[in-house]
C-alpha cells in the first residue's frame, strides 16, 4: 500500500474532533492546555478550578485562560466564557457538551478523585474520563467503581500519566520477552524551577516521605513546605513509594505487585532532571536466560510532557472504545494509547 493510499484510508475514517475538558488548572492543568492547543483531533472547550469554570463550545484560548488564572486566581473571571461557582465541577458537567475529561486534579485527600468520579456517575453524563493518579489505594478506589462506571456508560482510563502510565505501559510491553517477570523497577527524576508551579504534585510527593502521609502533607502550609525544602536543599528523595504501577501490572497479569518498586528524586529548584527516568524489567526467557530491558525517557522531556501527552493519548483510545459501546474501567497497562494528531 502506497503512502497516498494510507493517507486516504486515514482521511476516510476521520471523525469529528473530540471535545475535551480539563478539571484542575494548576501547573498540570495549564500544561495540558498547552499540549492540546495545536491538536487537530481534539478541541479544548472546558476547564474548571476550585472557584469557577470556563466553557466555550468553539474552543478556549490557552494563553487567555492561563493569564486569567494566574492574575485573578480562577477561570471564572475569564471574559466572556467564565463563570464563578463554589461547585464548579458539578456545574460544568451540567453545562458543557464534552466528550472526555482529563482529571488533572490533586488527589488530596486520597478519596478526592473517587468523589469527583461519583459526581459524573450521579449526573447521568456519558463519555471518557482519564486520570493520572499515583497511589495504589487511589486506583483501587476506582476499581471498586468499575461496575457503576460501566452501567453509567462511562469509559474510565486510570493511571494514565507518566508513572503510573507511560512507564507502566512500557513495562507491560517489555515483559513480553519473558516467560516470567522477576522485577519491574521504575526510577524517575523530576526537575522543576519552582515548587509553587506544582504545589499539589509536590505535596503528594511529600506524602511519600518517611514520617509523612497524604493528610499531613495536605495540612502543611506553604511556609512549612518551603521550610522542609530548605532542609533538603530542594531535593525530595522517594523510595518504595505506594505507586499504582504495582496493582496495574498485577491486574494485567504481568507480575505480582510485590515485584514492582517505584522511587525517584525530585529537584524543586532546578528544571534539569536530577537523574534519568527509566523502567527496568528483569525476567527469564523461555530459553532460561535472565535479562533486563531498560526503557529510558529523554532528559529533555518534562514531567508535564510525560504526563499530559500520554493522558490525551489514552483519552483518544478511550473515545474509540466509547464509540464502540465499551464502557467500564481500564488501566494504562491494558490499553495502548493512540497518538493525538
Amino acid at each position: 500500500m502506497s503512502a497516498e493510499q494510507v493517507k486516504g484510508l486515514i482521511n476516510s475514517s476521520a471523525i469529528a474532533p473530540v471535545r475535551v475538558g480539563i478539571l484542575g488548572f494548576g501547573g498540570l492543568g495549564q500544561a495540558a492546555a498547552k499540549v492540546i492547543a495545536p491538536k487537530r483531533e481534539m478541541v479544548w472547550v472546558a476547564a474548571a478550578d476550585q472557584k469557577g469554570y470556563a466553557y466555550n463550545a468553539e474552543g478556549l484560548d490557552p494563553d487567555a485562560c492561563i493569564a486569567t488564572y494566574q492574575s485573578l486566581g480562577s477561570l471564572g473571571y475569564l471574559e466572556p466564557s467564565g463563570i464563578l461557582s463554589n461547585r464548579s465541577i458539578q456545574d460544568l458537567i451540567g453545562q458543557a457538551s464534552v466528550d472526555g475529561y482529563f482529571l488533572a486534579l490533586p488527589n488530596l485527600p486520597n478519596t478526592f478523585m473517587a468523589s469527583v468520579v461519583r459526581q459524573f456517575i450521579q449526573s447521568g453524563w456519558r463519555g471518557v474520563l482519564v486520570d493520572a493518579l499515583k497511589r495504589t489505594s487511589a486506583v483501587e478506589q476506582m476499581l471498586a467503581l468499575k461496575d457503576e462506571l460501566q452501567n453509567a456508560g462511562i469509559t474510565y482510563m486510570a493511571g494514565c500519566g507518566a508513572t503510573p502510565g507511560l512507564l507502566t505501559a512500557a513495562a507491560a510491553i517489555a515483559a513480553q520477552s519473558y516467560a516470567e517477570v522477576h522485577s519491574v523497577k521504575i526510577t524517575f527524576g523530576v526537575g522543576i524551577a519552582n515548587w509553587e508551579a506544582y504545589r499539589a504534585t509536590i505535596r503528594e510527593d511529600i506524602g511519600h516521605l518517611p514520617g509523612y502521609d497524604v493528610e499531613r502533607a495536605r495540612a502543611m502550609s506553604d511556609a512549612e513546605v518551603e521550610a522542609l525544602l530548605d532542609e533538603t536543599n530542594g531535593i525530595l528523595t522517594l523510595e518504595n513509594m505506594e505507586h499504582a504501577d504495582d496493582v496495574m501490572l498485577e491486574l494485567a497479569g504481568i507480575c505480582s505487585r510485590d515485584r514492582v518498586t517505584v522511587g525517584g528524586v525530585v529537584d524543586t529548584r532546578n528544571p534539569k532532571k536530577p537523574l534519568s527516568t527509566n523502567v527496568q524489567v528483569t525476567g527469564r526467557t523461555f530459553e532460561g536466560k535472565i535479562s533486563t530491558h531498560t526503557f529510558t525517557l529523554g532528559d529533555e522531556t518534562s514531567m508535564a510532557a510525560n504526563v499530559c501527552g500520554p493522558a490525551f493519548g489514552y483519552l483518544k483510545a478511550g473515545a474509540s472504545l466509547h464509540r464502540r459501546g465499551i464502557y467500564g474501567l481500564f488501566t494504562a497497562a491494558e490499553v495502548m494509547p493512540q497518538f493525538v494528531q
